[in-house]
């Protein structure tokens, strides 16, 4: 990952160094700079689709929502129930991310249920991934869906939904002898002998609860995903998830700092000019778009902020009081031209690393200023948004800072 010395010096991950190096073998800033462009697009516009399925009543819907960040209730929620509301494969948009899609698949567990058939229903070949959800045991269904699923070469999840209402039955049961760890332990044991019993082997199931996903196992599934899901897809599906633990926001943060790089030459490129007051070349449009799209990532923005202080019932004004970066609606291009006024005030420098890599870079003076003034000023926005993120987590749960 990118970093900066206290000198202010630009240093790159080895990773970086080698994209930044491929990309620079073929031509000069101008050229490159325009490659880079569509791959930015292509970064921003890759499609994820995930199949969410499970008997009725499983909480296929609640889940769904939560991954969304919606409650139930909320507009564009998916339609909830006891009963099974889904006929055919129902796609919701992410609210945030358009390119990710989640699907709403038809209920499972029927007398007549066969999977071949099923998955040619649902159009088995759009999902990229497939979530299994039970709440409470995982039956001879779920088994051969997935074995289905499997032999057809796409990747499914066990997940064992409405662990919150075992955990509050099991308090109920046996206050005096209660242990969460041990309730969640049975409940993971029971998942694992049921699914090998019908066949399925080292499954894993992640237990989770639709109302809370800071809990349990959802990071585990997050980290599942990030390992196994094709680079273009693990960006889309990290910057779509919710922003409800730290560990998920710092996720967040390696994601968009590893495509750095990539945003402080695009906007080094052709459409740049002149910066007033620095002897620089930037596109200052193309900077306020990332600095406004890492807000809203991060949830700083008027509708995320009002929505976080509902649920939490606390007044927007307390939130908004320990933020120190602006708003998404407060990023503007004189704004932009400020920060990079600020970037530049000690004339950031490309280590001997980067140099030595990309030497196009050091022989044009003007474009290793612009792309190391680019980069500093994108890094210590991104930190102070985090930062002020970070802030507004702790001020709304009380989390802890190590979760």
């Amino acid at each position: 990952m990118a970093s900066q010395s206290s000198e202010g010096i630009i240093k790159l991950s080895r990773e970086e160094l080698e994209a930044l190096k491929a990309v620079f073998e073929e031509g000069n800033l101008a050229g490159v700079a325009s490659r880079l462009q569509e791959m930015l697009e292509s970064l921003e516009s890759i499609q994820l689709d995930v199949g969410v399925t499970g008997e009725t009543g499983s909480g296929k819907s609640s889940f769904i929502n939560a991954l969304r960040g919606l409650g139930d209730e909320d507009a564009g929620a998916a339609c909830t129930g006891v009963v099974e509301t889904t006929r055919e494969p129902t796609p919701y948009q992410h609210p945030r991310y358009p390119n990710v899609t989640i699907w709403d698949l038809p209920g499972i567990g029927t007398p007549d249920f066969h999977p071949d058939a099923y998955l040619e229903q649902v159009g088995f070949s759009r999902y990229d991934i497939f979530f299994i959800i039970a709440s409470q045991r995982f039956t001879a269904s779920h088994a051969a869906l997935a074995r289905h699923i499997q032999a057809m070469d796409k990747s499914f999840y066990f997940v064992r939904s409405k662990v919150d209402v075992d955990l509050d039955s099991s308090l109920k049961r046996r206050p005096s002898s209660y242990s969460e760890v041990g309730v969640l332990q049975e409940i993971r044991q029971n998942c694992l002998e049921g699914l090998q019993a019908q066949g399925i082997r080292s499954p894993q199931v992640f237990l989770l609860s639709a109302f809370d996903l800071s809990k349990y196992d959802f990071h585990l599934l997050g980290e599942t995903l990030e390992r196994e899901l094709s680079h273009h897809k693990r960006h889309a599906f990290l910057m779509a998830l919710p922003n409800i633990s730290l560990h998920i926001l710092e996720k967040k943060k390696a994601a968009m700092l590893k495509q750095m790089w990539l945003v402080s030459t695009v906007a080094c490129g052709v459409h740049a000019a002149p910066i007033p007051g620095l002897l620089i070349s930037c596109d200052v449009d193309v900077l306020a778009r990332t600095l406004q799209g890492y807000c809203k990532s991060f949830g700083l923005d008027d509708d995320s902020l009002e929505k976080l202080a509902a649920e939490v019932g606390q007044p927007v004004g307390q939130m908004k009081a320990v933020i120190k970066a602006p708003l998404a609606k407060e990023i503007s291009s004189s704004l932009v031209v400020q920060l990079l006024i600020q970037a530049g005030g000690k004339v950031p420098k490309l280590s001997k690393e980067v140099l030595r890599s990309v030497p196009v870079l050091g022989s044009m003076a003007s474009g290793a200023l612009s792309f190391a003034t680019a980069y500093k000023m994108l890094r210590s926005f991104m930190d102070e948004v985090t930062a002020s993120v970070q802030r507004v987590l702790i001020k709304a749960f009380e989390v802890d800072a190590e979760q």
